[in-house]
């Protein structure tokens, strides 16, 4: 009944007492493991997904490699360009943090005293996982599965609402998706500029691979390859 008194008819409330709930029912380690997790370990693990991403493109080196690695280089830079939005957005709105205006939240992170809405983690984890998307679906997906599990460990955490995730969420989506034609026709020819290099084209193909474009046009791999055979 304190909860209800607390929340009233707002279901975003409810929802922050009913997640935030389970930290007081947790173990103290585990509400440890999830103040690392939520505050540092899921962007990390993001950025060592977008990392193993682009190690399995630059090995396949297909004729999409270039293309597929700046999709993998617009993820990050959609992340950082989402929050830089959301400064504004947060000076607009001046939500303050849940634990501000209601009692009775188990806070597991201390220092937090900018405005709440909306969640700088949820737009960065969401951002970088539908760049993700756009690059490779298997690892996109499991990059989505990341970023909701990053909103649901801010509301556990008692720093956040739902509704500040659910912006983030959208907030990067957005600046990612609406961005993400503009960014892949600058950074595609930069790519396969680095793709032609000598020095620097290991980082678009595995070394020992040729570029797409070293090949005869319209012929298959392996018959160029014979080709080169036949004239040695």
């Amino acid at each position: 009944m304190a909860v209800l008194a607390e929340s009233g008819s707002n279901p975003d409330v409810t929802l922050l007492y009913d997640i935030n709930g389970l930290a007081k029912d947790a173990p103290h380690w585990f509400d440890r493991a999830m103040e690392f997790v939520g505050e540092y370990g899921l962007l990390l693990a993001m950025v060592l997904l977008v990392v193993w991403c682009w190690w399995g493109v630059r090995r396949r080196s297909g004729e999409d490699a270039a293309s597929s690695v700046a999709a993998l280089v617009w993820a990050p830079l959609a992340a950082g360009i989402a929050v830089l939005v959301n400064v504004p957005i947060r000076g607009f709105v001046e939500r303050p943090r849940p634990f501000v205006d209601h009692q009775g939240l188990d806070v597991l992170v201390s220092g937090k005293t900018d405005f709440s809405f909306v969640s700088d983690h949820a737009t960065l984890t969401m951002a970088m996982a539908v760049g993700l998307f756009v690059a490779n679906r298997k690892f996109g997906l499991a990059g989505i599965g990341l970023a909701l599990l990053e909103g649901f460990c801010r509301v556990y955490m008692g720093v956040h609402y739902p509704t500040d995730v659910v912006g983030g969420f959208a907030l990067g989506t957005a600046v990612t998706l609406l961005l993400s034609p503009l960014a892949m026709a600058l950074l595609t020819p930069v790519t396969r500029a680095v793709e032609r290099s000598s020095r620097a084209g290991w980082l678009i193909r595995a070394r020992g691979t040729a570029p797409a474009d070293a090949l005869i046009p319209g012929a298959r791999p392996e018959t160029a390859a014979e080709e080169r055979d036949l004239a040695a």
